[in-house]
Order: C-alpha cells, then sequence, then structure tokens
C-alpha cells in the first residue's frame, strides 16, 4: 500500500469513523448552513440543532443495537 493511499485511508477512517450516517448527517448540515449563508439569511442556529439532533440519533441507534446483543 502506498503511503498515500495510506494516509487517505487514515483520514477517511478519522472523518467517517465507524458511523457512516453521522458524517453524512454532518456534511448535510454543513451544506445546509452554507446555503441559508449564501441566501443571506441567519445560519447560525443549524449546527447546534444538527448536533444535538445527530448526538441523539447516534447514541440512540448505539443504545438499541446494544440491547439486541
Amino acid at each position: 500500500m502506498s503511503r498515500l493511499r495510506a494516509a487517505l485511508a487514515g483520514v477517511w477512517d478519522f472523518v467517517v469513523g465507524d458511523d457512516w450516517r453521522a458524517a453524512l448527517g454532518v456534511v448535510v448540515s454543513l451544506s445546509l448552513t452554507a446555503l441559508l449563508a449564501e441566501w443571506g439569511l441567519g445560519a447560525w442556529w443549524v449546527m447546534p440543532i444538527a448536533v444535538i439532533a445527530l448526538l441523539a440519533w447516534s447514541v440512540g441507534r448505539a443504545t438499541r443495537d446494544a440491547t439486541r446483543r
């Protein structure tokens, strides 16, 4: 494995980690924030709501998965 490929795999693992759905939620939230800001609207409130929602969703999924085992 080349060094570049290893570095890219490390970055992917760091950013995506164990839950690609949470990473996708962050990308969507950042995109929505950028879009609202581009339109000249106040976008400061998007990320706090997204963080709380994604955290609650992720913990809920992990709890459900742990109780199934």
